[in-house]
């Protein structure tokens, strides 16, 4: 089993994060916190990644949290103008209003992933997949049996397209 990394494990942690995404020298950390230069690196270099991209993503759903939030604020203002345009019998401004609800709506729905209007792209019939698909099948010419599990598995996949 592998020992876990001591800089995660460290009382000391945020600061050596801190010290190493400003750029410390990894040796001047080591000596400071007591662990070792290769310790520092590796975990530099292999977790402190993965926290900086956890953190990002943290911070991008709170902020499309806020969006919708706001979003949500502006429907309920749209909605009481279409109200009050209907009460007074301006219609005119209830026919804006009722566009502007639609349009938000339509944003709503695209950003909490009810309406996907992203365009379907079937890489199956595409000419460079059917290129590349050769050229695997191709290389695999001497190992039979892995040019029959290779094609195999490209069959399924394509079926399940």
């Amino acid at each position: 089993m592998r020992r876990p990394c001591s800089v995660c494990t460290h009382p000391e942690r945020d600061e050596i994060d801190t010290e190493i995404v400003r750029g410390q020298p990894f040796r001047r950390i080591a000596t400071q916190r007591g662990v070792t230069e290769q310790s520092v690196r590796r975990h530099g270099t292999t977790h402190l990644p993965e926290l900086v991209a956890q953190a990002h993503e943290a911070q991008e759903r709170a902020h499309a949290g806020n969006l919708l939030d706001e979003l949500r604020e502006l429907h309920g203002r749209v909605l009481r103008i279409l109200e009050s345009a209907e009460e007074s019998g301006d219609l005119r401004a209830a026919t804006g209003a009722i566009r502007e609800a639609r349009s938000v709506i339509e944003l709503l729905a695209k950003l909490t992933g009810q309406i996907d209007d992203q365009p379907e792209v079937n890489i199956v019939v595409s000419p460079q997949w059917l290129t590349i698909r050769g050229a695997i099948l191709e290389a695999l010419e001497p190992f039979p049996e892995a040019r029959v599990a290779v094609g195999a598995r490209l069959l399924a996949v394509a079926g399940a397209s």
